[in-house]
């Protein structure tokens, strides 16, 4: 017989829950059973606002919160919003912990990224290397606003034993990301490129950047199975890295990715366009030592079930724009 899941008596609320990471950590809970959680809307509740915040609480009444709400995107999208990226997500991450102390809530996890490391952070990232400088220039406001919740997270651990665990998600792909030219990040931004170009028999498709910077992702289910599990069987203080332990070019990735979209044409990097971070990818032993926690998708399955759902959906995604 299964083991129980110790979030089976727990009332949750899920911030974010209805986007794309969001509908992935539903999935990962309703495989255990769990389907009476808490998804605040954005059109009932603004999280930037202390007084929404309070009464999101008093709606739902959670024993553990997981917070993934945050204003996000690629680097395009942080060169033109760095102030509106600071400020939202710092002032929804740090008003729900505190809000919650006083509401009097068992455990919140908050979740960190990626773009909270040094710029030049040795290979592969530890968690003891996130002090050491200062942030990739293109996503620094978003990345320190995040990072804030972790000397939070440990200064209410300290202060009040408050129980709040923060995570470091690697950049995330899959079915339901975000495909908008506008805002989307590099993957899900190729696969729009790469597979209209293809329709269009475009002799190029130009890449921003040089191709040489280096990422690691993860799939989204991936990803939001390590977060419930975080929650269901993680206390510490420490900061956790939730990757995947692979490693690739964009120049790999973008190549890899107009193979599997059927673009045959020339691949153009544009380098008067910004590379962001030179490097990324995790150490990822902390998540498996404290929480058991593996990904589990295999990259190229993980594309070709992002570039499915994009093509089963590509009519609404044009639209939306």
């Amino acid at each position: 017989m299964e083991e129980k899941s110790p979030l089976a008596n727990r009332k949750i609320c899920i911030t974010g829950g209805a986007g794309f990471l969001g509908s992935f950590v539903q999935d990962s809970l309703h495989r255990r059973g769990i389907t009476d959680f808490f998804i605040p809307r954005f059109e009932d509740y603004n999280l930037v606002e202390a007084a929404d915040i309070r009464r999101m609480l008093s709606d739902a009444k959670p024993d553990v919160i997981i917070h993934l709400a945050a204003n996000v995107g690629g680097i395009g999208a942080n060169r033109e919003h760095p102030a509106e990226f600071f400020y939202d997500n710092l002032m929804m991450g740090v008003q729900l912990i505190h809000e919650a102390w006083k509401f009097g809530v068992e455990k919140v996890v908050a979740i960190g990224t990626i773009c909270a490391y040094p710029k030049f952070t040795p290979i592969p990232f530890r968690e003891t290397d996130l002090w050491d400088g200062y942030p990739e220039e293109t996503n620094a406001p978003y990345g320190l606003a995040k990072k804030m919740l972790l000397v939070q997270a440990q200064a209410y651990r300290q202060q009040y034993d408050f129980n709040t665990v923060y995570l470091l998600p690697v950049n995330l792909y899959g079915p339901r990301d975000n495909f908008s030219p506008r805002s989307s990040h590099v993957i899900p931004a190729l696969i729009h490129k790469c597979y209209e170009a293809s329709l269009r028999n475009d002799p190029e498709v130009v890449i921003w950047g040089d191709g040489t910077p280096t990422r690691e992702f993860i799939y989204a289910g991936d990803a939001a199975e390590g977060i419930v599990m975080a929650a269901e069987h993680y206390n510490g203080p420490e900061p956790v890295n939730i990757g995947s332990g692979m490693e690739i070019s964009i120049a790999d990735l973008a190549e890899l990715i107009a193979k599997l979209t059927g673009f045959t044409g020339k691949l153009v990097f544009d380098p008067t366009k910004p590379n962001g971070q030179p490097r990324r990818a995790l150490d990822i032993t902390r998540a498996e030592e404290y929480f058991g926690f593996n990904a589990k998708m295999d990259f190229e399955t993980g594309i070709k079930n992002t570039i499915d759902y994009y093509i089963a959906n590509r009519d609404a995604i044009l639209q939306k724009g």
